[in-house]
């Protein structure tokens, strides 16, 4: 049976009503944002529901956006039954980047939100062991956030102008 993206919306919407906004598809992959207290209702209830069974997390990441000052958690998850995706965002402040974790659903959401955390500091509450995974331990920075220029400012040994700038 072949899920059609207008049932997706509609159930879902009919379920969470305004607590899931900016529905889109691009490359044809359904695209919405939940909140931070609504996302685990919403990843158990795609999980649950006979129509959808995406019991498949695929991914678990963040990017930063420092000019929004947010930092966003994306979920990817996947029906192995029906064969459909869809990737759900979840906006979280860049001062206080907190989540209630996934591992209760998705076993394999653990590996994933310990390298979020690594590189994002983003804090899944109720995780297992939320420790850095790839970076040594004492680290105090998030490497994947922008907060630091890409180039150091103070090189004197290139000069903008042989680079077209």
């Amino acid at each position: 049976m072949a899920i059609v993206t207008e049932h997706i919306i509609n159930e879902l919407q009919g379920k969470f009503g305004n607590g899931l906004s900016r529905f889109e598809q691009p490359y044809q992959l359904l695209t919405f944002t939940a909140t931070r207290e609504n996302i685990m209702q919403v990843l158990e209830y795609l999980y649950t529901h006979p129509d959808f069974q995406m019991q498949f997390l695929t991914d678990l990441c963040a990017v930063h956006y420092p000019d929004d000052k947010q930092i966003v958690v994306v979920y990817h998850v996947h029906s192995l039954v029906h064969n459909f995706r869809v990737r759900i965002k979840v906006i979280l402040p860049e001062d206080k980047p907190v989540i209630a974790t996934a591992t209760k659903l998705f076993s394999a959401a653990n590996w994933m939100e310990r390298e979020t955390y690594d590189f994002f500091g983003v804090k899944f509450e109720g995780h297992p062991n939320l420790k850095r995974i790839l970076n040594v331990d004492d680290m105090v920075a998030f490497p994947m956030r922008k907060e630091y220029p890409l180039e150091d400012p103070n090189r004197i040994d290139k000069n903008d102008s042989y680079f077209g700038r």
